[in-house]
């Protein structure tokens, strides 16, 4: 079956889920009407269909290769990015004065999360120069806002960000890339980044990389790292390109998945950059890339959880085998398939509900400047990344378990969901690494931002016990004892926190996932397919929270006891 964007479902959860309807009536986004939402979520929904699916096969049987230095793309990716760019999706999220929609970040999730499931290969094309749009927007002088981001936006040009380097990777304070400044306001870039996701390509006039590299007055660590862009070519007087920068693509980089993603060596050689915010501010910079990158990888693994998820119900509607008791005599009538199912389906909808809230906050944040929506989005973000890609391997994980025999084999496209997803939770900050920012920099509030989301929840139990007691009651629990678990956290130090924060933040989802499942079933009202899901989750996956929890009030030193020796017995 071929991929159809679930349009219908990102309209339900706008709706009556994650209270999109708040961002709308802010002044920032007062245009963001429901009609206009409605005709943009159609129209974002057709690109994926019809541009961007067709070439998903394409992008990992015809792998990008570098050519004498030049970079060639999968086939039909050239073209499917210039129908992306020509509709304007490269600035949905971009200031209006810039040229950009100026739609919310909520409505470009959505976009992401449609494009992902299509072609996740090409999609990150379009969402790194989405992230170098708004790092500019925040950080950059007018001039090099007025020269690069509608360039950005038409899709004649394209972003890229360099953080990573070989003996930096996490620790992104440890990089020696060298800037010299050149006395004329340019600067001179020098250094090795590897990892650098469509370092390059065939068919866009320029590419533009942000660069982190420490001045020599820079002092060691975060504090001492500056941003750059680099550009492929120099920009001439008309701001066209002109002469080549001295960078390059040394090599790409031969990955489990992701074959139509041309990911690059860069060699950066005295090459002309030029300063983006404040000498030895590079982070705040970045982060603002960063930030907006953690939530758009997150949706890209419910993206690849949903084409996952479609493509083994469709199988399962058609494969034979063995007697199914059912009316059609195909697996889906089997209960284990249909638990796998279930399954795929009711965690697609948590993780989606999870990234789209998180959205909302960054949004109202944005819109209002209140420091509780702010803070909200803060703490989001982690879980968004974390969960959701882990729910793109897993669900990807469970589509090959579906097709049974047919699912290891190459053909039927199943295992590139699986292989492609797999980098998700690794990028961008390990989920090992997103885990311990949940229980470190979020909730050094004292669990504040945390307690208020409990208390929402809780109020939404408490009202839906009427219509839905027994669901109301499972996830009035699960906050409680998530509360409790997060009081004890708090108290803890830092050390003793760390062998427990990926529980931990699994067990958040879980009963954020609760949450969303339960407003779903009360919008619903009745005995619906999202009612029944709701039952489902609530009795199947809801329980994960408990044993998730427990492992919480462990012991740190049964982890930290264990030496090199005794793991190598």
């Amino acid at each position: 079956m071929p991929y159809q964007s679930p349009v219908s479902d990102f309209q339900f959860i706008f709706d009556n889920v994650v209270g999109f309807s708040q961002v709308a009536e802010t002044e920032k986004f007062a245009e963001a009407t429901e009609d206009m939402v409605t005709a943009i979520l159609a129209e974002a929904g057709k690109v994926a269909d019809e541009v961007m699916a067709p070439v998903q096969r394409n992008g990992d049987l015809n792998p990008a290769y570098l050519e004498n230095g030049v970079v060639r793309t999968s086939p039909g990716f050239a073209d499917a990015f210039a129908q992306i760019a020509e509709g304007g999706w490269l600035g949905i999220s971009a200031d209006a004065d810039n040229s950009g929609m100026g739609l919310p970040t909520t409505v470009a999730t959505a976009m992401n999360d449609m494009m992902s499931g299509a072609c996740l290969s090409l999609a990150l094309n379009p969402l790194m120069t989405l992230g170098q749009i708004e790092a500019l927007e925040h950080h950059a002088s007018d001039a090099l806002k007025d020269l690069y981001i509608p360039k950005l936006i038409s899709g004649e040009w394209c972003g890229t960000m360099n953080l990573t380097e070989a003996g930096a990777g996490s620790d992104v304070g440890a990089l020696a890339a060298k800037a010299e400044r050149n006395g004329d306001g340019t600067y001179a870039i020098s250094g090795q980044k590897i990892f650098i996701t469509w370092g390059d390509n065939d068919f866009s006039k320029n590419i533009c990389h942000l660069v982190l590299a420490r001045l020599p007055d820079g002092v060691p660590g975060t504090k001492g790292i500056s941003l750059f862009v680099v550009p492929k070519f120099l920009p001439d007087e008309n701001g066209e390109p002109g002469q080549r920068n001295s960078l390059g693509v040394v090599s790409l980089e031969h990955k489990l998945g992701l074959h139509g993603s041309p990911t690059a060596v860069m060699e950066y050689n005295d090459a002309t950059g030029w300063l983006v915010g404040e000498e030895h501010g590079g982070m705040a910079a970045m982060f603002t890339m960063m930030n907006n990158a953690r939530l758009g990888v997150g949706v890209q693994g419910v993206g690849v959880a949903e084409a996952a998820y479609q493509q083994a119900l469709s199988y399962s509607l058609d494969r034979k085998q063995g007697k199914t008791g059912g009316d059609t005599g195909m697996i889906f009538d089997h209960a284990d398939v249909r638990r796998m199912l279930a399954t795929m389906k009711a965690d697609v909808f948590a993780s989606r509900s999870i990234a789209l809230a998180c959205a909302v906050a960054i949004d109202m944040g944005n819109a209002t400047d209140d420091a509780d929506w702010k803070a909200r989005a803060a703490l989001l973000t982690p879980i968004a990344k974390a969960f959701g890609t882990d729910i793109g391997n897993e669900v990807s994980q469970l589509g090959i378990q579906v097709h049974g025999g047919m699912g290891f084999i190459e053909e039927t496209g199943a295992a590139q969901f699986a292989r492609d997803v797999r980098v998700t939770s690794i990028y961008e900050g390990t989920n090992g690494i997103q885990s311990l920012d949940l229980v470190g920099r979020k909730l050094m509030d004292g669990g504040e931002a945390a307690y208020r989301i409990f208390e929402e929840i809780e109020t939404g139990a408490e009202a839906a016990r009427a219509s839905n007691p027994i669901m109301a009651e499972a996830v009035w629990q699960a906050t409680e004892t998530l509360r409790e678990t997060t009081e004890y956290l708090v108290s803890v130090s830092m050390a003793e926190r760390g062998s427990v924060a990926v529980p931990y933040l699994r067990a958040f989802a879980r009963v954020l996932g609760g949450h969303f499942h339960l407003t779903a079933a009360v919008a619903e009202g009745g005995n619906g397919p999202r009612t029944k899901l709701a039952r489902f989750y609530m009795a199947r996956m809801l329980p994960e929270h408990v044993s998730l929890l427990s492992q919480v009030r462990a012991s740190h030193d049964d982890v930290m006891a264990l030496t090199p020796e005794d793991l190598a017995v």
